[in-house]
């Protein structure tokens, strides 16, 4: 049984150019993000291999593998969407109230966002969350696939900054390469995801 298979695009490889090339688009999507699916599958698998035969040794590297791959997929399943041909220009409604209530405007938002995501150090995310107990947004660094996000965060807007999404075509000129994702920016996702996320309740006792 597959649990797990790799999103179809909302839009062609092509269709984020000039701002991410289609050749990125491809690789990204048809080889990373499908390793990541993969890798969620056979770490499940081979977790219930493990219940079976009760040999529970290599439970701590499947527990790994599990988080890594499955994060990896669930990144990139919000990060697609979150881009599109039309988007760009800022957000509205509700979702642009909060950023001016918690961030103090939208250029103060894209600053500290910006700022954030060029400040990973090696591979991670940069995530504007909505947190489920203070309901709240923050933007966060999310480390590799799966580090130092509280399991409260429910993410918005998800950057990419492994090396992998910009390096092709910026080389190593990240600032370049996040100030053109801000063009391809799907704000009506982001705010769907906003009102869903809004309507969450935590679980939690706090």
């Amino acid at each position: 049984m597959v649990d797990y298979v790799l999103p179809d695009l909302p839009y062609d490889y092509g269709a984020l150019e000039p701002s991410i090339s289609g050749e990125i688009m491809e690789l990204h999507h048809a080889r990373h993000h499908h390793a990541y699916v993969n890798g969620i599958n056979a770490a499940v698998e081979q977790l219930a291999e493990a219940r079976e035969k009760e040999a529970f040794g290599s439970l701590s590297t499947l527990e790994k593998n599990l988080a890594f791959h499955l994060g990896g997929h669930v990144n990139h399943s919000v990060f697609w969407p979150n881009m599109s041909p039309d988007g760009g220009d800022k957000p509205t409604g509700e979702l642009a109230q909060a950023i001016d209530e918690y961030f103090g405007g939208f250029d103060r938002f894209r600053a500290h966002f910006q700022a954030n995501a060029l400040g990973v150090q090696g591979s991670g995310w940069s995530v504007l969350t909505w947190d489920v107990v203070a309901q709240r947004p923050f933007i966060v660094q999310h480390f590799d696939h799966q580090g130092n996000v509280p399991i409260c965060m429910v993410p918005l807007l998800m950057l990419d900054m492994w090396e992998h999404t910009y390096y092709l075509q910026y080389r190593n000129d990240k600032a370049t390469f996040v100030e053109q994702w801000w063009h391809v920016v799907n704000w009506d996702d982001v705010q769907r995801r906003f009102e869903a996320a809004r309507a969450q309740t935590s679980g939690l006792i706090v």
